[in-house]
This record gives structure tokens, C-alpha cells and sequence, in this order.
């Protein structure tokens, strides 16, 4: 995500995502996708994630949505976390930042990005796998999502080395 200067006024506001209400979220998302220079997101598919681990998973995720906005000019990415991204495209310049969401408006928006479309994603998900109520814990391991797995078992979507999953 890129911001210009002249562009931060209206998203002052923007915090750590997990820290803010869906409704707030979905209205800094929209100022975000109206003020910043460049958005991009990109993800990892639960099959990666047991393979390679949640880290190694989503740092490479992270690496393609850099070397997409990059393409759009930042040269600077700020990491939210101690893990620099391997791979990056040549010339892209890199800063972990330990609660990035708390030092970063950048970073906080980047954090709203990634959770509303997210949060977006497991409210489709639940209409394809009914039963496990994604649309409302959003995969958290909720005493719901808990009772669906021993129930249902796991889904396509599920993770297969998440704790829960592995006990299901």
C-alpha cells in the first residue's frame, strides 16, 4: 500500500484492524481504496500454509503482493512484524516493524486491507461450506467453529496443521 501525504487526512483514524469494529473497518477500507496510491493483496492457500507453515506462507504472500504494488512505484516496504520478505523484486527496499500497526499509518491501513478482505472472503466461503458458521467467527477457533469441526469435520478450507483441525 502507497499513501501520499496530501492523502492521510481522512484515514487518520485507521488502528490496528483487530482493534476495530466491522463497521469501522469497512468504512476505512473504502477511504483507503479511494486515498492510497496502490493496494495489493495477495494470500496463501491452507494447502501452502501446511507445507511450508503459516510463516513461511505468508511472508511469500506478502512478496507477491510487494512485487505487484511495486510495480506502481513504492520502493519501500514496511513490514508489520520482525520477519524481513525473502524474494523481493530488485530495488524494493524493506523495514520490519515490530507493532507496524501502532508505529505506521501505512501499516494500520495495510492491516484493514488484509482483514476486510478476509473477513469479505470467509462470508463467501460460508455459503460453500455451510454448517461451520465462517461468516460470523471468521475461522478463529470459536467454541462454535469448535463444535462444527467435531461435528462436520474438516473443510477444503480448512488447514489441516491447525491444532483443531488435526484433533477433528
Amino acid at each position: 500500500m502507497r499513501l501520499s501525504k496530501d492523502k492521510i487526512g481522512p484515514l487518520l483514524g485507521a488502528r490496528d484492524s483487530k482493534k476495530l469494529a466491522a463497521a469501522r473497518r469497512e468504512r476505512l477500507y473504502a477511504l483507503i481504496r479511494e486515498h492510497a496510491d496502490a493496494v495489493s493483496v495477495a494470500w496463501a492457500h491452507p494447502g501452502r500454509i501446511d507445507r511450508d507453515n503459516i510463516l513461511r506462507a505468508s511472508l511469500a504472500a506478502m512478496a507477491r503482493a510487494a512485487a505487484r504494488a511495486s510495480r506502481k512505484g513504492p520502493s519501500l516496504l514496511l513490514v508489520d512484524g520482525p520477519f524481513p520478505v525473502p524474494d523481493l523484486p530488485r530495488g524494493l527496499r524493506q523495514e520490519p516493524l515490530i507493532k507496524g500497526d501502532d508505529r505506521s499509518l501505512a501499516v494500520a491501513c495495510a492491516s484493514i486491507v488484509a482483514k476486510v478482505v478476509r473477513d469479505r472472503w470467509m462470508g463467501r466461503i460460508s455459503r460453500r461450506y455451510p454448517g461451520f458458521g465462517f461468516e460470523r467467527h471468521k475461522g478463529y477457533p470459536t467454541a462454535e467453529h469448535l463444535a462444527a469441526l467435531r461435528q462436520m469435520g474438516p473443510s477444503k478450507a480448512h488447514r489441516r496443521s491447525f491444532a483443531p483441525v488435526r484433533g477433528a
